[in-house]
C-alpha cells in the first residue's frame, strides 16, 4: 500500500509568508513601545540618583555645586580662563565614582593632558539609554563655525544639564536687569561659580528645575564642565532648522525668554543648542529641586516654561505637569 504526502504549495508558502509579515509588523510596534518604556524608565531613574547625589552634596557642602567653576580674565564677564569643572564633576562621590574623582586634577583644566583619560570617561548614570550618539565627540575652538572644522579636545558624552534659568546663558553671575513685563529676571540652579543654597529656592522646591536631558539630535553635551576656550556645534545635519551658533557652556541649559518654545518643540528657529530635548516622545524628562522627576510636554504654556527655569522670580506655578 503507498501513501502520498502533499506538501504546501507555492501560494500557500507565500500566503504563511504574508501572515508572518503582518504578524511582525503589528508586533515590531508593541516592542518598540515596551523597549521605551523601559528606556524612560532607566532614564528617570538616573535623574533620581542625580538629584539624590546632588541633595548628598548639599548635605556636605550646605549648598549645591557650581554649574561650572573659572577664573574670569581682563576680557570682561564672557572671557573664562578654566578650569571649567562642572557641577556632575563635584558629585561624583555621591554616585559611587570615587576612584574617578580622585584621578581628575580640578587644578587643571578639563583640557589638560593631565586629565585627559578622566575627560573621557563614559558613565552610564549621565546617558540616557533612549538617546544614542558617540560616548566622546569633539568640542571646537570657541569662535570656529560654521561649518566647526577646528576640534580643541574630545570629552565624554552626557545628556543631563543643569538649569541656568532664563533668559539667554551668559558666564554672569549677576541679575540682569528687571524685565518690564515679568519682573526681576533672576537665575536658575547653576551658573559660573554658583553657590545656591535649599534656602534660596524662594519659588519652591517643587516648582524649580534643577537638571533636564539634551539629546545629541540637538547638540552634545559633557558632564565634565565647560572647556575653556570651546563651543558644541549644532548636530549636523540639522533637520529641526536650529540656531546654527554654537554654544561655549556644555553643562547647562536655560528656559530662555517668553518667546522661546518649550523644550521639544521642533521645526522652530528659536530653538538653540542650549536648549532641552530628548528622544522620547513629545517631552523631556527633569529634575526638580525637591528631587522629583517629572515629565514635561512640548504642549505646556511656555510662560509656565519660561517661570519653572527661575528660582525666585516670584511666579506662582499653578499647573505644574504631573
Amino acid at each position: 500500500m503507498s501513501s502520498s504526502r502533499r506538501g504546501f504549495t507555492l501560494i500557500e508558502l507565500l500566503v504563511v509568508i504574508a501572515i508572518i509579515s503582518v504578524l511582525i509588523g503589528l508586533l515590531l510596534p508593541a516592542v518598540q513601545k515596551v523597549r521605551e518604556a523601559a528606556a524612560g524608565i532607566k532614564c528617570r531613574n538616573n535623574l533620581k540618583q542625580i538629584g539624590l547625589a546632588l541633595h548628598n552634596y548639599h548635605g556636605r557642602m550646605n549648598r549645591f555645586p557650581p554649574g561650572y567653576i573659572s577664573g574670569v580674565g581682563p576680557g570682561g564677564v564672557a572671557d573664562d580662563t578654566g578650569p571649567g569643572w562642572g557641577w556632575a564633576s563635584q558629585i561624583l562621590p555621591d554616585l559611587e565614582q570615587d576612584n574617578l574623582y580622585r584621578q581628575i586634577q580640578f587644578n587643571l583644566d578639563i583640557k589638560d593632558p593631565a586629565n585627559a583619560a578622566a575627560r573621557i570617561a563614559v558613565l552610564p548614570i549621565f546617558l540616557c539609554p533612549s538617546d544614542g550618539g558617540d560616548d566622546v565627540f569633539n568640542v571646537n575652538v570657541l569662535g570656529d563655525g560654521p561649518p566647526y572644522t577646528t576640534p580643541l579636545v574630545q570629552v565624554a558624552h552626557a545628556n543631563y544639564v543643569g538649569m541656568f534659568g532664563n533668559p539667554e546663558i551668559t558666564p554672569d553671575p549677576g541679575y540682569l536687569l528687571p524685565d518690564p513685563d515679568r519682573g526681576p529676571q533672576t537665575r536658575g540652579m547653576f551658573y559660573r561659580n554658583s553657590k545656591v543654597r535649599f534656602a534660596d529656592v524662594r519659588d519652591g522646591a517643587s516648582n524649580t528645575l534643577f537638571v533636564g536631558e539634551r539629546s545629541y539630535d540637538l547638540a552634545y553635551a559633557t558632564w565634565t564642565g565647560s572647556v575653556t576656550g570651546a563651543q558644541v556645534p549644532p548636530h549636523s545635519p540639522n533637520p529641526y532648522g536650529y540656531d546654527p551658533e554654537g554654544a561655549p557652556i556644555l553643562v547647562l541649559g536655560h528656559t530662555g525668554d517668553g518667546s522661546e518654545l518649550p523644550p521639544h518643540t521642533p521645526n522652530s528657529r528659536v530653538n538653540h543648542v542650549d536648549d532641552f530635548w530628548s528622544h522620547h516622545p513629545s517631552g523631556v524628562n527633569f529634575l526638580f529641586v525637591d528631587g522629583s522627576v517629572r515629565y514635561i510636554t512640548d504642549s505646556i504654556n511656555p510662560i509656565v516654561w519660561w517661570a519653572m527655569g527661575t528660582r525666585m522670580g516670584g511666579e506662582t506655578i499653578s499647573n505644574l505637569p504631573e
